[in-house]
């Protein structure tokens, strides 16, 4: 099964959960994505869903001055976010309790 097509589904609410527990900025967005066990996700893609979540009003931003380099734009869920959350939480788990039956039924069946 190709997980990249799988991971575009539930990109959005893979970022708004890790930024639930923490604000970040993008490469820490990804790295933590990563760190998670969403190995294949890229850096274009948590950047431009950043971007996307952004303009629809789920997430603040700020900047923060580095001393390794050039500033960081830090995001943060804001009301909007955690509505969006947790809205997306219940669809993901009926999606999944909804798949989980399917398979079950498929494998009692063959056997």
């Amino acid at each position: 099964m190709d997980t990249t097509q799988l991971l575009k589904g539930v990109l959005d609410l893979a970022v708004l959960a890790v930024l639930d527990g923490e604000d970040g900025y993008g490469y820490d967005v990804v790295r933590r994505l990563r760190a998670a066990g969403l190995q294949d996700v890229g850096d274009a893609s948590v950047y431009g869903t950043l971007r996307r979540l952004y303009s629809a009003g789920h997430l603040t931003s700020y900047v923060v001055p580095s001393a390794e380099g050039p500033h960081r734009k830090y995001y943060g869920l804001n009301v909007s976010g955690r509505s969006q959350l947790e809205i997306s939480t219940k669809t993901w788990h009926g999606f999944a309790d909804t798949m989980t039956a399917l398979l079950q039924q498929n494998a009692e069946v063959a056997s």
